[in-house]
């Protein structure tokens, strides 16, 4: 699957849960097979994490908070010059291809 969003990219959420819309957070991981990907701050969720013991080492208790992936129709890439939500052009120059800033066309792989 082709995407245009990259892990370390920073991205802002434009649509979404109330609390997660307009925040700003780097890409953890992409999932590219479902479309989704992990930022970090975004989409926050609680599990509640038993004692265990594994391989002779003990896994404390407590609240553990972990980000859950989001769609990536959810969210809009981040331009490093112009600093606002862009989307993505694709220059091919022989076998090299590079992404560009839809608004300052400045190139997003450096």
């Amino acid at each position: 699957m082709n995407v245009k969003i990259h892990k370390g990219d920073m991205v802002e959420v434009i649509t979404g849960k109330e609390e997660d819309k307009g925040k700003r957070g780097e890409v953890i991981r992409v999932v590219a097979g479902d479309r989704r990907l992990v930022v970090q701050g975004v989409n926050v969720r609680t599990k509640h994490q038993k004692q265990m013991q594994s391989q002779g080492r003990t896994i404390n208790p407590g609240k553990v908070k972990f980000e859950m992936p989001i769609a990536i129709s959810n969210v809009m890439l981040v331009c490093k010059k112009c600093n606002k939500p862009t989307r993505v052009s694709v220059q091919r120059t022989g076998e090299k291809v590079t992404r560009v800033c839809k608004k300052c066309q400045a190139l997003l792989d450096e």
